[in-house]
């Protein structure tokens, strides 16, 4: 099944109207019954949601082509991790000048947690910083559901497959040149990444891509990027480092997963972005995305993810820091 959020407008990002939740299903969205949100359904688990289809307000379906897609939700959280080897090699190369990957990447499938409050949808505008390097990245993303009797929390291998939901497109719009200054500084990417990131067209859920995992659990998907219509990048999701219960393991060892939190896979290789490319072309080719731009991932058996470049925004100036005399006593 497909779930997805949509207002009743078809066209670009700014139409405006009440945002319904529910089904896609061929040509169609069909409305949650009861009001149900995508919230709600997360929380119950893949194992309720035949119940909530059985309830959908199927006097309210009108046409996919009527309608607007936002993203499918607003993630408790996200965390992004960075799990093709292949990606590391040359945005090590683009951005830090050196092409490397440290052994403790092999150790476990390090992530970061990224801005939930800036996600975008389909066809959205993005609204990028002002940056000469500005790039998009081309990953899968599982969406956590809840599973009766589970906390979320140290998670094995058998109990975290569970809590997959379902998968949808994400894009993590990138900064390089913020993104490089920042880690000098061994933080970030902070500013280089937060300024948006989108998801989308809808969460496909868990069951529907089983068809697609290898003998070793990998989904063996095929991931495409085209900018302006020229095919820039391309790769199998399968050559991730882990699978995709490994990435919830990892997340709730120590902590927690609850229903609505995102985990990205990590850019794939092979053109996954741009900054890959730069590294392994020693250039700034192909180019860093422009205003105007407009960046195209089709993923297998989840759908296609569309939107376009806006003009960047300048935002307030940050004094640089003051040397401060480090005096240990008020006068």
């Amino acid at each position: 099944m497909k779930i997805a959020r949509w207002v009743g407008v078809a066209g670009e990002a700014g139409d405006s109207g009440p945002l319904t939740h529910g089904f896609v299903e061929d040509d169609r969205v069909i409305p949650f019954g009861d009001g149900l949100t995508v919230a709600e359904v997360l929380a119950r688990g893949l194992p309720g949601l035949a119940a909530v289809r059985a309830g959908a307000d199927e006097a309210a379906a009108v046409p996919l082509a009527e309608v607007t897609l936002r993203a499918p939700l607003d993630p408790a959280s996200v965390r992004d991790f960075v799990a093709f080897e292949e990606h590391v090699e040359g945005v090590s190369a683009g951005v830090e000048g050196r092409s490397f990957v440290a052994p403790e990447w092999y150790e476990a499938p390090t992530f970061y947690f990224t801005n939930p409050h800036t996600i975008s949808g389909p066809l959205d505008l993005l609204r990028p910083p002002v940056t000469e390097r500005l790039d998009f990245e081309l990953e899968v993303a599982l969406v956590v559901g809840g599973v009766d009797g589970s906390d979320g929390a140290n998670l094995d291998v058998g109990s975290a497959a569970a809590h997959i939901f379902g998968y949808t497109i994400m894009n993590d719009w990138s900064a390089r040149d913020l993104q490089g200054r920042e880690m000098k500084v061994r933080l970030g990417p902070a500013k280089g990444k937060d300024f948006g990131m989108t998801l989308g067209p809808w969460i496909v859920t868990a069951d529907e891509l089983a068809g697609y995992e290898d003998a070793e659990g990998f989904l063996a998907v095929r991931a495409e990027v085209y900018v302006n219509d020229e095919l820039i990048g391309h790769d199998l999701v399968s050559n991730a480092g882990w699978p995709f219960p490994e990435f919830v393991v990892y997340a709730s060892r120590n902590s927690r997963v609850v229903p609505g939190d995102v985990l990205g896979s990590g850019t794939v290789g092979n053109g996954g972005c741009l900054a890959e490319l730069w590294g392994r072309n020693g250039s700034l080719t192909p180019p860093p995305l422009r205003e105007g731009d407009e960046v195209r991932m089709v993923v297998e058996g989840i759908g296609e993810l569309v939107n376009r470049v806006g003009a960047p925004v300048a935002a307030p100036p940050v004094p640089a820091a003051r040397v401060r005399p480090r005096i240990r006593h008020r006068a």
